[in-house]
């Protein structure tokens, strides 16, 4: 089995974990969190440079991931309990009174792997640079990764962020954008046009990347590509088209599961469709 197929694996369980922990409590975020599953696990199984031992909030000499589009918590959570930052049981606990996996995340409990309290939008970006400024003059030589959701790039301070990054030359920031033209009201063209999205970014002076964020193999590629346009002066930015909803058939592509729990015949139906792994929790 090649690691693309092992990666493509780990996916699908976190895919099941996802709609499992959002069925519970019937409240949560399953399209976005589906449709990112690739990406996260990805990131956290073979890209970010992480320790899930002895976490520490300040990251010294390793790689920070911050999750600006904080309502898609759920895949964030499957993939750090999957990587050995909590326990998998804990999944069960999503949005229960006094738990530490509330529906953003918050970093008051403890949680390890959470940094910030995340989920107003549009401020990831702004946190991630100053992570990111904060490693260059420490001489840290680890990146800051940083997801947000296009309709989120609505924001008026995404781009005051990024123009700060660009005129700072904050070059190790890898911003990665969920490109999947869906937000709860609809799509992102009725909403607010995002326009030429990839040339407001070059605007901004960011180095851009596009690439397919629910094929694993070019999206593992596009992650390496990004490291070597690092210290070149500018901030990376990932398009990545996806899917909302990816992998479950009566999802995929509908906004109208931007914040809808699956109800238990609809999970069963979802849960037929993706292959069980790494055991369910």
């Amino acid at each position: 089995m090649s690691y693309i197929q092992k990666l493509e694996k780990i996916a699908s369980q976190v895919r099941r974990d996802v709609l499992r922990m959002v069925n519970a409590p019937k409240s949560g975020h399953p399209g976005g969190s589906i449709g990112c599953a690739d990406f996260m696990t990805a990131l956290y199984f073979d890209i970010l440079k992480h320790k899930a031992e002895n976490f520490t909030i300040d990251g010294k000499n390793e790689d920070l991931f911050f999750l600006s589009n904080g309502h898609i918590s759920p895949v964030w959570y499957s993939v750090l309990a999957r990587s050995g930052y909590f326990p998998i049981e804990e999944l069960a606990s999503l949005r229960k009174i006094g738990t530490r996996l509330q529906g953003h995340p918050t970093n008051h409990d403890n949680l390890p792997g959470i940094r910030i309290a995340s989920g107003s939008l549009g401020q990831g970006i702004s946190v991630a640079t100053g992570a990111a400024l904060s490693k260059k003059l420490n001489k840290d030589n680890k990146f800051v990764y940083v997801l947000t959701g296009d309709g989120e790039l609505q924001e008026g301070q995404i781009w005051e962020a990024l123009m700060f990054a660009a005129a700072r030359k904050v070059d190790n920031l890898i911003i990665t954008v969920d490109y999947n033209k869906k937000q709860i009201d609809g799509s992102t063209d009725d909403v607010v046009s995002l326009g030429d999205l990839r040339a407001k970014f070059e605007a901004f002076g960011c180095k851009v990347i596009e690439t397919n964020g629910n094929n694993m193999q070019e999206l593992t590629n596009s992650l390496k590509e990004a490291k070597t346009l690092t210290g070149k002066g500018k901030p990376v930015a990932i398009l990545m088209h996806t899917i909302m909803g990816k992998g479950v058939d009566f999802m995929e592509n509908k906004h109208g599961w931007h914040g809808v729990a699956p109800n238990d015949e609809q999970l069963k139906n979802a849960l037929s469709q993706l292959e069980e792994t790494l055991g369910d929790y």
